[in-house]
């Protein structure tokens, strides 16, 4: 179990992580969101042992990560842009990795260099960026860690590199209650992969929930109304429901309210629409509602 109380990172006068706390339970796949900047990859590093803490504490079963090289042991991080010497070849990163982690699996190495398909004497700086890729998580999927931290690693992934990737993380939490902690802008790629999300701004923790409750407790919805609804209508409506976002379009109302599917529509049929329609939102949708919530540019979220 990874526990994060009241964690804080500078760098210099840079705030990077803001007193954050939030759990994330062993053998979950918790997606890590957030806009540019906002401490993703400063809390990986963290994780893996790489930043001391300059407030409060991160714990990895009940132990600090850094300078522990025996919890570093169980724990891989596989950055944005991995680094190789020049020389690098699969096979010689193999024989590295066999050295630092105790689990090391040769079995599991061979199957996954069949699976993704990569020759293991070609020298690593020689690949695509998506087969460097690919040689970084052979290395760290094999050497079968408790923890498992990955940074934008869907990018540069093909569609059907991306598949293969989710099952074979999927297969190693199910048999191995591997944890598994994934950076992305991918929301996408999240949303059908991930059972738990967090979402970071500005070095605080906007929210962290199950994934599925998330979906459920947010809904989109869009009603019609004639005559168009008046200013006391309006306040009654924002008391019933927690809006995050409320368009006026003359006579038909959109908004984003975090209220179960059925509480919306019988808030919104109590008003007599002439039309009404509830959905609930994408990762993504989710993502955007709770940026402009916390009064956010929406430019720098898509930019």
């Amino acid at each position: 179990m990874i526990e994060i109380s009241s964690f804080v990172k500078r760098f210099d006068k840079l705030v990077a992580l803001n007193g954050i706390s939030f759990n994330i339970a062993e053998g979950s796949i918790f997606g890590l969101v957030g806009s540019n900047g906002a401490g993703k990859s400063t809390l990986l590093r963290s994780l893996c042992g790489v930043y001391a803490p300059d407030g409060g504490e991160i714990l990895i079963d009940g132990q600090t990560p850094y300078e522990n090289p025996k919890l570093k042991s169980s724990v891989i991080f596989v950055p944005d842009f991995p680094y190789y010497e020049p020389q690098a070849t699969l096979k010689t990163m193999a024989k590295f990795y066999h050295t630092i982690y105790p689990d090391w699996s040769r079995k599991e190495y061979n199957r996954l260099c069949g699976l993704f398909g990569l020759n293991q004497k070609t020298r690593i700086h020689n690949m695509s960026k998506g087969m460097q890729r690919q040689a970084a998580l052979i290395c760290a999927l094999a050497a079968q860690p408790r923890y498992l931290l990955l940074d934008e690693v869907f990018d540069g992934l093909d569609p059907v590199m991306r598949q293969l990737l989710k099952r074979i993380i999927s297969e190693q939490v199910a048999e191995r209650n591997m944890t598994v902690v994934i950076a992305s802008h991918n929301l996408r790629e999240l949303e059908d992969f991930c059972d738990h999300v967090g979402l970071i701004h500005e070095g605080g923790v906007i929210f962290e929930q199950e994934l599925d409750a998330l979906r459920l407790g947010i809904h989109k919805a869009q009603a019609v109304f004639q005559p168009p609804l008046e200013f006391q209508q309006l306040d009654w409506l924002k008391e019933r429901l927690d809006i995050v976002k409320l368009e006026i379009r003359g006579s038909m109302i959109s908004l984003v309210a975090r209220k179960d599917q059925e509480t919306v529509e019988n808030v919104l049929n109590e008003l007599e629409p002439v039309f009404s329609e509830t959905l609930p939102l994408s990762l993504e949708e989710v993502f955007i509602s709770e940026m402009e919530a916390a009064g956010y540019d929406l430019n720098k979220i898509i930019s």
